[in-house]
């Protein structure tokens, strides 16, 4: 009896087009390769040896999760690029707009400087400004009630020298009536000066400081 010789296995199929897979997202065309030559394969097997069908519904199976994952990639990377079109819309209208985040570092212009300081119950708070070189140029205490109140500070240290316009950090720590530290925050208000849409996310410059947008808590006028 003559038998026809098999043609190669359906499982050598898969390791044939792997690096086709990684060259080219679409692998339909080696999907329909594959279906050819499973079929040619099966019409082709020893008949007095064929093959476990189970090998051929694993390759199919194989093919398609892998065509599945990769077109999964290719939405999620829409959707990636998407949202970043996204934020750097949104950063660019930030800016020329004067807004409050969450910070501590702020410029004094025409000697004067704002904090905003929140507390969640009545407390006493200790309040240090230091310069960019991390020199104190002011001290005090000041009374804090709930919620979000406004600290000015005049440029003036506490020996009464005027203080150069430039950028300038608050400190502050509070207790509460029982004398016990309680949390105190503190907010600054800032121009928006530029928009880096070349770091991801992108980031706002505001009093020579840089912000993502998630920091960005109120806008307080637009441009």
């Amino acid at each position: 009896m003559t038998v026809t010789s098999p043609v190669p296995t359906a499982a050598a199929a898969p390791a044939s087009t792997a690096s086709t897979i990684g060259g080219d997202p679409m692998i339909a065309s080696n999907f329909t390769t594959f279906l050819k030559l499973l079929t040619t394969q099966l019409q082709n097997q020893d008949p007095t040896s064929p093959m476990d069908t189970n090998q051929f519904t694993q390759q199919l199976v194989m093919f398609a999760q892998v065509e599945q994952q990769i077109k999964s990639n290719d939405e999620l990377t829409t959707l990636v690029a998407l949202q970043q079109s996204a934020q750097s819309t949104a950063a660019l209208s930030y800016v020329g707009s004067t807004v409050v985040v969450d910070g501590s570092t702020t410029q004094l212009a025409n000697s004067s400087a704002t904090w905003n300081l929140s507390v969640t119950k009545p407390a006493t708070a200790t309040v240090t400004i230091t310069d960019a070189t991390g020199q104190t140029v002011y001290s005090g205490s000041m009374a804090l009630s709930p919620g979000t109140q406004q600290f000015v500070w005049n440029g003036l240290s506490n020996t009464g020298r005027a203080w150069p316009d430039g950028t300038y950090k608050l400190t502050a720590t509070a207790v509460d009536a029982s004398n016990q530290p309680t949390p105190v925050t503190s907010e600054v208000e800032g121009k928006v000066d530029s928009a880096d849409l070349t770091q991801n996310p992108p980031v706002l410059s505001i009093n020579g400081q840089e912000f993502t947008l998630d920091k960005i808590k109120r806008i307080v006028s637009t441009n």
